[in-house]
């Protein structure tokens, strides 16, 4: 078996216009293409952020996501960034919260945590 490369990740959000808002208009990605799926009640919308694919489901009636204490399955999404600083004052204008700018403990490279409407994990890696 050879793997090449990731092909995409996918994500459950809640809610339409702010899932929209957050990873199109304040994210930056690009829509591919974007489908009611009736029978599947749900609304889905293939993003892309350079080479790499997002597929945003966005179901009104999904469970909440566990946080704390952290649930098996995906972690965070981490993305890598040139100037962390001026990403995070970027973000600090569009009202979303970032954590502290901190060094990662094994690689030495500033990173830190934001978080989608519902609350999953975002990371910024330098």
């Amino acid at each position: 078996m050879q793997l090449h490369t990731i092909h995409h990740v996918a994500i459950i959000a809640s809610n339409y216009d702010e899932a929209k808002r957050f990873y199109i208009d304040i994210l930056g990605f690009d829509v591919i293409r974007e489908h009611q799926r009736p029978d599947k009640g749900d609304h889905k919308i293939d993003l892309r952020l350079g080479a790499y694919e997002l597929e945003l489901f966005i179901k009104p009636d999904s469970p909440k996501r566990p946080s704390f204490p952290e649930a098996c399955g995906l972690r965070h999404l981490a993305f890598k960034v040139d100037d962390i600083e001026a990403v995070v004052a970027e973000l600090n204008t569009h009202g979303v919260t970032t954590e502290p700018i901190r060094f990662d403990t094994f690689t030495g490279e500033k990173m830190t945590f934001f978080f989608d409407p519902d609350g999953l994990p975002l990371e910024l890696h330098e």
